[in-house]
Formats: structure tokens, sequence, C-alpha cells
């Protein structure tokens, strides 16, 4: 079987599509944009760097400092 990839454009696209879905009985999965378009291995670095700032791992460097 085959899968399909959706892009709705507003919001009630969105609705509608998944209305339409579940009158048909269709399964489906929702999944965020979390790469919009990069590298999944880059967008996994970024996604853990936030993740570390979060918790507090992490240093601040003032523009300055960099070039010392």
């Amino acid at each position: 079987m085959e899968t399909l990839i959706i892009h709705p454009e507003s919001k009630e696209q969105l609705t509608a599509v998944k209305a339409f879905l579940k009158a048909l009985k269709i399964s489906f999965e929702k999944k965020e944009n979390v790469n919009d378009g990069y590298n999944e291995e880059f967008s996994a670095k970024i996604i853990k760097g936030r993740e570390d700032i979060k918790n507090g791992k992490g240093i601040t460097l003032e523009i300055d400092d960099l070039w010392k």
C-alpha cells in the first residue's frame, strides 16, 4: 500500500483532511515538521542542543570573547 504525505496550507484545510480521513476510517498519524527541509542528522543536533540548553548544559560567551 502507498503512504501519502499531505501538506495543508491552512488550519481549515488540515481540519477538513482529518475529518475526511476519520469519516472514511483511514488511519493517520500526526508528525511534527521538525526539520523543515533540513538534513535529519543536522536537525537532530539542533534539537539536542536546545534540550541541553533547557537542562542547564552549555556556556554563554560575549561576542568580544570570541576574538581572544
